[in-house]
């Protein structure tokens, strides 16, 4: 939080540029349903750090940890320092209305293009973290056991919802049996008894379990794997993993954020074909690739544009306190975690320290010979 110094140009010297952060006021932090804990707590590190005052909103969608929430700040935290506030949608369009010094909204991007108009009446300063379609490239060089490992780890983590969760994969043809049986054999393995098992989340609610029995249901193309013996109960709101080989690009499955246990398999020929693909595609949040080569790595990061990239990893990016988290285009705007979140919720306030003795009188009129030296010197 102190002021740092910043470089400065042998012209101005010997003045000093100066950088002072400061609290940008009251931050306004709207909370998703997923990860109503981390979602919360992350960005209100980064605006108390920064000192400011915030108020929150918790999403409609969780409404007993809402409650427990919010009687957990009150315990510890002055109501002048962070507001919970709880209530239906209506109270988040408000929330979103309200002239905050910085606004930053969790959740999809349909709805962050709402916040984001809310907010530019009052000209708020909008972080949005959305999803997006966040694609997996796998290479032939690498060992398809220990991919569909990390794929199925991040597809299954809290039954898919999960902003950054693999939301497709992109592999040759002639490798789509063999990830599909490996996948059965994972599930065997990790999730037995899947039914019964408390270590499988449910979908959130009836409203979005029938979002996503409708992706299936309306499917045009593709064919569904199975990945158990269990089918989709809308009573317990159970979601089985499946996985669809090659639905038709412009099914609503590939157009929409999937955010659920269901995972589309889509084939290429070349590592070209791949990266033209996720390019026509809105810039997704998080991408991933699985290789043991070097340039096809290479290829990929820097022909690409990402929020975030994991190489032969998925997801952990976002548990790197050091590293910005947020997207880019549909994705999202704005980072923060770390030192990044502190920035972006402060005023990185530029400050020039001039001295008694500087040389800047050499430029005021009347302009000579000495003036045109000291321009020579701008011009160089």
């Amino acid at each position: 939080m102190k002021a740092h110094r910043a470089p400065i140009s042998a012209l101005y010297m010997p003045a000093h540029n100066e950088i002072q952060p400061q609290p940008l006021g009251v931050v306004g932090i709207m909370v998703p349903w997923n990860y109503p804990l981390f979602l919360a707590i992350g960005p209100m590190i980064d605006a108390l750090t920064a000192g400011n005052r915030i108020m929150v909103k918790m999403s409609e969608a969780a409404p007993q940890f809402a409650q427990t929430f919010a009687d957990a700040i009150a315990r510890y935290f002055s109501p002048d320092m962070i507001c919970v506030v709880l209530g239906e949608v209506e109270i988040a369009a408000a929330f979103s209305e309200l002239p905050f010094d910085h606004l930053l909204y969790t959740g999809s991007t349909a709805v962050g293009k709402k916040v984001m108009a809310a907010a530019a009446p009052n000209l708020t300063p909008v972080t949005l973290e959305l999803g997006g379609k966040s694609p997996v490239i796998v290479l032939d060089d690498v060992n398809l056991e220990s991919v569909v490992n990390r794929v199925m780890m991040g597809k299954t983590l809290n039954a898919g919802q999960t902003c950054i969760a693999p939301d497709y994969v992109l592999i040759q043809r002639q490798y789509h049996d063999q990830f599909i049986q490996l996948a059965k054999e994972w599930m065997t393995k990790h999730y037995p008894d899947i039914e019964e098992n408390p270590d499988y989340s449910r979908i959130i609610n009836v409203e979005q379990f029938k979002r996503v029995k409708g992706y299936l249901d309306a499917l045009t193309g593709g064919e569904v794997h199975a990945l158990t013996t269990v089918e989709p109960n809308i009573e317990t709101r159970l979601m089985p993993p499946v996985i669809v080989s090659e639905p038709a690009p412009d099914s609503d499955l590939m157009q929409n954020e999937i955010f659920a246990p269901i995972l589309p398999l889509m084939h290429y020929e070349t590592l070209d074909d791949a990266i033209y693909f996720v390019n026509s595609r809105p810039r997704p949040l998080a991408l991933y690739v699985f290789s043991d080569n070097y340039s096809s790595i290479e290829n990929v990061r820097n022909n690409t544009v990402s929020g975030g990239l994991c190489i032969n990893e998925v997801l952990i990016h976002v548990a790197q306190h050091d590293l910005p988290f947020g997207g880019v285009g549909d994705s999202g705007t704005g980072a923060y975690h770390g030192k990044a979140g502190f920035e972006r919720l402060s005023h990185m306030k530029p400050i020039f320290v001039q001295t008694k003795l500087n040389g800047l009188n050499l430029l005021l009129p009347p302009y000579g010979g000495l003036f045109k030296k000291a321009m020579a010197l701008f011009l160089k």
